[in-house]
């Protein structure tokens, strides 16, 4: 009797033990949560605030805010596991003694890691990126939507999203840093007037950039590009805000076509001539 009394006691007790550790367990995710998502909405809306105070770039803000979202969020696990060892009895100084011999394994044989982070630092410092700049880095083209600690994330035209590892950014070209280039190249015949035809293209030019606020300088007629096959073909360019570039250029495509059409000037295109045997002929 006494043994099956000393079981029951003991399977109380552990019971008991069992249920403040979980109870611990959910006062602290709950604790996380609440401190993740107070912490997450604090700081953005102090980079809102220094955004408007400080007149920093959109761009600049929200890559500042992603990495300082990012950081915090390593902080906090930290702290959360700490805390989850505590519960379990184990010496938080010897978790902190831990973290530094996997830092010196990182240093060993981890040194993918360690690139990424020193390379992401450097592009934030050197400000050769920011979040919705139009990138071609690493093979891949498109626009930035977070810079972090590790990994930068670039979506794609079709709608892909590239997590890159900082390391692999090795050459970046930035095409959203100063005004972007909208190009057209427009043939007439060869039978045509070219100064009648430039002098229209012209007119046309000047009326889309009176309408267009994006257009920062021109259209402008250039003149002859080259002497096609069957074509004169004559180059506008202009100057337009960051990604307004290839909305500008379908409507200059349009708007030109238009009014050469209205003036009478002939746009080329290829022609097929098929010659055949009548039956006369034949026979």
């Amino acid at each position: 009797m006494d043994f099956l009394n000393m079981n029951t006691i003991d399977w109380g007790a552990l019971l008991v033990g069992a249920g403040t550790i979980i109870l611990k367990l959910i006062g602290i995710i709950i604790i996380f949560l609440l401190v993740k998502g107070i912490g997450s909405a604090l700081i953005k809306r102090s980079f809102r605030r220094i955004t408007e105070r400080d007149n920093i770039s959109i761009g600049r803000s929200k890559t500042l805010q992603s990495l300082t979202l990012n950081l915090f969020s390593y902080i906090l696990m930290f702290i959360f596991v700490v805390m989850v060892f505590e519960i379990f009895e184990y010496d938080a100084k010897a978790l902190i003694a831990g973290a530094g011999v996997v830092g010196l394994a990182i240093g060993f044989g981890a040194q993918g890691l360690v690139s990424d982070v020193v390379t992401g630092f450097f592009l934030l410092l050197e400000k050769q990126i920011d979040v919705d700049d139009y990138v071609t880095t690493a093979g891949f083209s498109g626009i930035v939507e977070a810079v972090g600690l590790r990994t930068t994330q670039i979506r794609g035209f079709d709608g892909t999203l590239h997590y890159l590892p900082n390391r692999q950014i090795a050459s970046l070209s930035n095409h959203s840093r100063g005004n972007m280039r909208a190009l057209v190249d427009i043939g007439i015949s060869y039978s045509d007037d070219i100064d009648y035809a430039i002098q229209v293209l012209q007119d046309a030019c000047d009326k889309i950039a009176a309408e267009d606020e994006s257009i920062k300088e021109g259209p402008n007629v250039l003149g002859v590009q080259t002497l096609g096959s069957s074509d004169v073909v004559i180059r506008i360019l202009a100057k337009t805000e960051n990604m307004a570039q290839w909305a500008v250029e379908r409507k200059l495509r349009k708007a030109l076509k238009e009014a050469l059409e209205a003036n009478g000037i002939e746009i080329p295109f290829p022609h097929q001539v098929f010659i055949g045997k009548s039956p006369e002929t034949q026979n």
